[in-house]
């Protein structure tokens, strides 16, 4: 037992055992012209996401092939060959185990697997996730935070927005196509939104997001800073954050949610 005190701001790893579910399509709503919410329901017993920036694994068969919920072997999931499914990463949005239902928000951009699928998505459709398989549970002891992100990022971006408690003091910088992509949340927080368009600029070309963030005055006080995306982005801004804001590098997540000319590029949460 050790008797050293607990850092209260120390983010805390939390693990969880992983499941796999097979789960079906009962409603999809476009939230805005590119990004899609899908409401998937099934066995969600014992599903759980402390985190804000959680991921589930979603998994993408072939075309023809029936999605089947895999069985794992000593090396994870197993596939009959020409089964093996795409995967990708995505952020649980909105969920309630107890009725047996998860969102999911995609973004539209109409290429790869999960854009493909997400842009056919219908009532009776089916999809298997697995996880989240562990979680990222940043406390609300912090002065203020600064969030930082693209499209990829306003699932878990409007999610910590919308979990943090009142009095907390959030600042956050969303690049998304348009004006017709933002995004509008509820939260108790004291909250400073502030969106950057590239008007037909192409995603992961531009330096919108740390053009801004270099651009604010940002408030006092010990800051927890999350930024995803794009991973030339995410790194630039932490960069600057820990280089010229004087954060500390470990009160900053930068996470890769994509690479600039790269398909299924994901740095870890």
């Amino acid at each position: 037992m050790t008797t050293e005190a607990l850092d209260p701001r120390a983010p805390q790893r939390v693990r969880h055992d992983t499941k796999l579910r097979l789960l079906t399509v009962t409603a999809v709503t476009d939230i805005t012209p590119l990004m899609r919410r899908v409401r998937l329901t099934g066995d969600m017993e014992g599903f759980v996401s402390p985190g804000h920036a959680d991921h589930i694994k979603a998994f993408f068969f072939p075309e023809g092939v029936t999605p089947l919920l895999p069985v794992i072997g000593p090396n994870g999931a197993e596939f009959e060959p020409g089964t093996r499914p795409e995967m990708r990463d995505y952020t649980p949005r909105y969920w309630n185990s107890a009725e047996g239902w998860i969102e999911l928000d995609f973004v539209l951009h109409g290429d790869g697997p999960a854009s493909s699928w997400a842009a056919a998505a219908a009532p009776g459709k089916t999809l298997v996730i697995g996880g989240p398989r562990g979680s990222m549970v940043v406390p609300a002891t912090y002065d203020w935070y600064l969030l930082v992100g693209d499209e990829t990022a306003l699932p878990a971006i409007g999610r910590r927005i919308e979990e943090l408690p009142e009095g907390a003091v959030v600042v956050a910088v969303v690049e998304v196509d348009s004006a017709a992509e933002e995004q509008s949340f509820e939260t108790k927080a004291d909250l400073d939104l502030i969106y950057v368009h590239r008007n037909g600029a192409a995603a992961g070309r531009t330096t919108l997001l740390i053009d801004k963030v270099r651009s604010l005055d940002l408030p006092k006080g010990d800051a927890y800073a999350y930024i995803a995306g794009e991973s030339g982005m995410s790194k630039s801004v932490r960069q600057h954050l820990t280089e010229e804001r004087g954060f500390s590098s470990e009160w900053v997540k930068a996470a890769g949610y994509w690479l600039l000319g790269t398909a299924d590029a994901h740095e870890p949460h």
